[in-house]
């Protein structure tokens, strides 16, 4: 089943609307979540690991098994989650590195820093290109979803959302932390989200001929994604352990699961 405002969008147009959704309106959201209470972040990486696998083992894999052959995709999701990690490390080791690199004159600024609350806008700097170069890949994954169908491109566009809104607020916390205004702050965090829009526009021009290789793609977008949760997002939740603090994880990890399988269920 076709919802009647859905089905007449082509692909592209779906894509750029959902790209600026998972983008731009991101960080919007982000911007009013921090300035109404933190004590929202915690629910929304809970809702955030629900969308997320949801997307994954409701939407991305079985359309990526129906579009191709079992194997290929199975493998590439194992080698895609493979590869996140050592990109993970790569990135990790690449800022420690540098880190070592400039402690020597670190030090005579680091009590200067403290009281200022302020690095100088290196952390800022590097979560903006690593923002920038994120969103850039969620494009992609919206894109070839609405290629591959309006339904599948809906349910990826909620879970990229679901998981871009916590990460902005962390963005922000940082940005502050390096000493960028509330409103620089905001502005450069907008125009990492519009990155997005561009990995979308990308995507759609570079996968659009090449229809027979959606089934890979999916399959390495379900390991992105499934590598966030897993990675990123799950052992944030471990950090709180009481029974009660764990119920509410389950329910609103369930909501965000339910979520994605009322959009399938909708649009099927």
């Amino acid at each position: 089943m076709q919802l009647g405002f859905i089905a007449p969008m082509p692909p592209l147009a779906s894509s750029l609307l959902a790209a600026f959704a998972g983008g731009v309106l991101a960080v919007v959201a982000a911007a009013a979540t921090l300035a109404l209470s933190r004590a929202w972040i915690p629910r929304l990486v809970s809702f955030a690991v629900g969308a997320l696998l949801g997307a994954v083992f409701l939407e991305l894999l079985p359309h990526a098994l129906e579009e191709g052959a079992a194997e290929p995709v199975m493998v590439t999701v194992l080698v895609g989650l493979l590869a996140f990690f050592l990109l993970e490390k790569l990135v990790l080791w690449r800022h420690s590195h540098g880190h070592e690199e400039h402690s020597a004159h670190a030090d005579e600024t680091e009590h200067e820093h403290a009281m200022h609350g302020q690095d100088g806008g290196r952390s800022g700097l590097l979560i903006l290109i690593g923002t920038a170069v994120h969103n850039f890949c969620d494009g992609v994954v919206i894109a070839a979803a609405f290629l591959a169908d309006a339904g599948l491109g809906i349910a990826a566009t909620v879970a990229i959302v679901a998981h871009a809104v916590p990460q902005q607020v962390g963005d922000f916390a940082v940005l502050l932390h390096s000493g960028f205004a509330r409103s620089k702050a905001f502005a450069y965090n907008v125009s990492a989200g519009a990155a997005t829009v561009a990995g979308a526009l990308a995507g759609h021009f570079a996968l659009a001929p090449m229809q027979q290789s959606l089934p890979i793609v999916l399959a390495v977008a379900a390991s992105s994604l499934l590598y966030v949760a897993v990675a990123d997002l799950i052992p944030s939740l471990h950090r709180r352990a009481e029974p009660l603090e764990t119920a509410k994880q389950m329910l609103l990890i369930g909501l965000g699961i339910g979520i994605i399988g009322a959009v399938h269920f909708a649009l099927h």
